[in-house]
């Protein structure tokens, strides 16, 4: 009897064990970081939203939205759909309008995600596919004691004469960065019988955690941008006088509205003072914190890395309007 008991408890516990072991969709709650075949990065967020499944995505660049709808297949296979308006000009009528609907599939394996992205390709002739894999990241936890970081020697990234240590982030892009009195100024106008596009300035160097300080002026309507480790932007822009949002001057974009507006008007010098730390970020506009060791839950648009625990380049935005730094000086903080 007694070892009849013994195999029944054992039978028990091993059912248990591979009951707990089952995929469960479940699984898939929490973020992703993605890599996209042909570069590019990737974020996803998937939840039970008040009794419905929804999810956040993130695609190469723009920002963090709601998808249109998400919905699993089984334990181990999410689909999520993205949509987006397309206005054709068509001989004899105005326009025809078309809703584009891009689907995403997500099979897991364990901790990690291998998926492909479908779209109609521009003449809805065929399909463009897209593969990509990704990972799943915890989530940031509490935010770190400033207090307690220490720094190592300051690192003066802009010499103020040349870009010695700086290189484009693209090389087949065209380089609108030049250094004029000390000033590294981003002009990106094509000259006559130039063509192709304008592309980012990034470090040479990687860095990991650090205090960046550094000083900017953006001309009325135009927009630039400071990439964390090559994967969180502080966006530079022209928002003076603008309602609170989190495409503003100083914001992490997307992700972190500024508490406060403490931009100066356009073609004023302004200053940032920010400081990267255990996946928090501190941003100091002109004075006035406006992001106080806030958590970051993943890359931004534009980021050229996915994984949020590599070290990375800073690097500014190129391709959008005319913009110009100085003072750029980096301190790591050590460990």
């Amino acid at each position: 009897m007694k070892n009849i008991k013994t195999l029944l408890l054992a039978v028990f516990v091993a059912t248990a064990f591979l009951s707990f072991a089952q995929d469960s969709k479940e699984d898939f709650y929490g973020m992703w970081t993605l890599e996209i075949d042909g570069g590019g990065v990737g974020w996803l967020e998937v939840q039970n939203r008040h009794g419905f499944l929804d999810a956040d995505l993130l695609w190469r660049g723009g920002s963090v939205v709601p998808v249109a709808h998400a919905y699993f297949k089984d334990d181990k296979n999410l689909v999520v759909t993205r949509t987006r308006e397309l206005t054709r000009e068509v001989p004899g009528d105005k326009e025809r309008k078309h809703i584009v609907t891009l689907t995403f599939s997500f099979e897991r394996k364990g901790e990690k995600l291998k998926g492909v992205m479908t779209q109609p390709a521009p003449d809805g002739m065929s399909v463009n596919t897209t593969k990509f894999e990704g990972w799943k990241l915890p989530d940031p936890g509490t935010p770190p004691n400033l207090s307690k970081i220490e720094f190592g020697d300051p690192i003066q990234l802009f010499n103020g004469e040349n870009l010695l240590g700086w290189e484009m982030v693209n090389a087949d892009h065209l380089n609108g960065f030049k250094v004029v009195d000390g000033i590294l100024i981003n002009e990106p106008v094509h000259k006559e019988g130039q063509e192709g596009h304008f592309g980012n300035l990034r470090t040479v160097e990687e860095y990991e955690d650090f205090n960046l300080k550094l000083e900017v002026n953006v001309p009325e309507g135009n927009n630039s941008g400071v990439y964390l480790r090559g994967m969180y932007e502080i966006q530079v822009v022209d928002s003076y006088g603008k309602e609170l949002d989190s495409h503003n001057m100083g914001a992490l974009y997307s992700r972190i509205t500024p508490s406060e507006a403490a931009e100066k008007p356009a073609g004023e010098w302004q200053k940032m003072d920010i400081t990267l730390y255990k996946r928090h970020i501190t941003v100091n506009l002109n004075g006035i914190n406006i992001i106080d060791n806030q958590p970051v839950y993943g890359p931004t648009g534009g980021a050229i890395i996915a994984d949020v625990f590599k070290p990375g380049p800073i690097y500014l935005q190129g391709d959008h309007g005319k913009v110009s730094y100085r003072n750029i000086a980096l301190t790591p903080i050590v460990e």
